[in-house]
């Protein structure tokens, strides 16, 4: 199922949107679906990283080289 929605855009990111698409031949609805995907993975992202980062911390997991070092 789809949902038809309008949204406003300023005239500045409408240019920059109007040239993406000619370029990559593709539709501006695709790329608007791909941003709004992109911004919901970040923020699903960011929810779960939140939730688990006190276990982490707890483990003295507090940086990228932390847990590279914990799984390798």
């Amino acid at each position: 199922m789809t949902e038809t929605i309008t949204i406003r855009l300023p005239e500045k990111l409408q240019q920059e949107l109007e040239t993406v698409v000619k370029r990559e031949k593709t539709s501006k609805s695709e790329i608007i679906r791909d941003a709004v995907s992109r911004y919901l993975a970040v923020k699903r992202f960011k929810q779960l990283r939140k939730q688990v980062l006190p276990f982490a911390e707890a483990e003295g997991l507090l940086t990228d080289e932390d847990v590279f070092k914990a799984i390798s």
